[in-house]
């Protein structure tokens, strides 16, 4: 017999993502000049070179499959942590993640290999994801406690930021400073195929360890004792979320810089939908980040703005009025 939570939870999963789908294919089609897609969609499977065909491969559609991607990755993630920290106001910064892989970028930008090697700016933005697990795994270790890895989380953090602001004030170059703000203030323009390809393996084996989590998270909304006592190995799962945040959220920042507060909305606004079922928000979550971040680049791009606003600036934007209403929430309740 079926139950009808997961049923809804089916349709809804379905709903958001045919609505992904079809903001990914919108974004493709907006911008501040006139562009005829299915024109330029002839021309690629018709092998011409035309400047429509270059504008679509080249600009148009790295770009709205970036937003897919960074955006379900900052929404599952979101979701992830949420669940695994039981905290309202967890994000994919919170563990250090995101703070280590902008410093990985920066260091790229930094060290002049950026302006080198095309791809050494993500290259460099994962080395730092990995390098923020790896720290989390010595100084939280494989037993520690939930409160134990927020800690360590704030401990690499506050390395992350202070390494990044020194790399800004030693710049011997003001334009690279520049350069690296302006990154650190997060964007989806100017990317191409070749990252696209790069960080989606990454992403995906994040997904998976992420989603393959889903019956834990449930598990520890009722406590770590109740969890441990369904059968869960609470460091394994610790473990495992992490590597995938690493993998995904590193990734994401990789080759779009700092995109804040995307984790954090886009869990509260579904929760109820699926009973504040941890595990099933995971997957709606994602496709709702990616709605998110689709949605506000897509925003960016039809405003009469020149130079385009940062992506990570509308973000902020929209999340932090969001943050504030629900810290305000959260005092009321307690």
């Amino acid at each position: 017999m079926k139950v009808p939570g997961q049923d809804r939870t089916r349709v809804l999963t379905a709903g958001l993502g045919l609505l992904s789908l079809m903001a990914c294919g919108l974004s493709i089609g907006l911008g501040y000049a006139s562009f005829d897609v299915t024109a330029a969609w002839r021309d690629v499977l018709a092998g011409k070179e035309t400047i429509p065909a270059l504008v679509l491969l080249e600009i148009r559609l790295p770009r709205a499959l970036l937003g897919l991607l960074v955006g379900f990755s900052l929404g599952l993630t979101g979701a992830a942590m949420q669940g695994l920290l039981r905290n309202p106001l967890a994000e994919p910064g919170v563990v250090g993640i995101s703070g280590m892989a902008a410093l990985g970028a920066v260091g790229a930008f930094y060290s002049g290999i950026a302006g080198a090697f095309s791809l050494a700016l993500p290259l460099g933005g994962i080395a730092g994801a990995f390098v923020a697990t790896l720290l989390l795994y010595l100084l939280a270790g494989r037993g520690a406690s939930t409160t134990t890895l927020i800690l360590a989380g704030v401990a690499i953090n506050a390395f992350a930021g202070a390494m990044t602001s020194l790399a800004l004030n030693l710049s011997p170059n003001p334009y690279a400073a520049t350069e690296i703000v302006f990154w650190l203030m997060g964007s989806l323009a100017d990317r191409s195929l070749s990252h696209v390809w790069l960080v989606l393996p990454l992403m995906l084996a994040g997904w998976g360890l992420m989603l393959g989590a889903g019956p834990a998270l449930d598990g520890l909304t009722l406590g770590e004792d109740t969890a441990r006592s369904l059968g869960f190995h609470l460091g394994r799962v610790r473990l495992q979320l992490i590597a995938g945040a690493a993998l995904a959220v590193g990734s994401a920042v990789a080759v779009s810089g700092a995109i804040g507060f995307v984790g954090l909305v886009v869990p509260h606004l579904l929760r109820p939908l699926v009973g504040h079922r941890a595990g099933r928000l995971l997957l709606i979550s994602g496709f709702g980040g990616a709605l998110l971040t689709l949605g506000a680049d897509s925003m960016i791009r039809v405003m009469p703005i020149r130079p385009e606003l940062k992506l990570g600036v509308v973000t902020a934007i929209i999340g932090a009025p969001f943050l504030f209403s629900l810290i305000w929430r959260l005092r009321r309740e307690g």
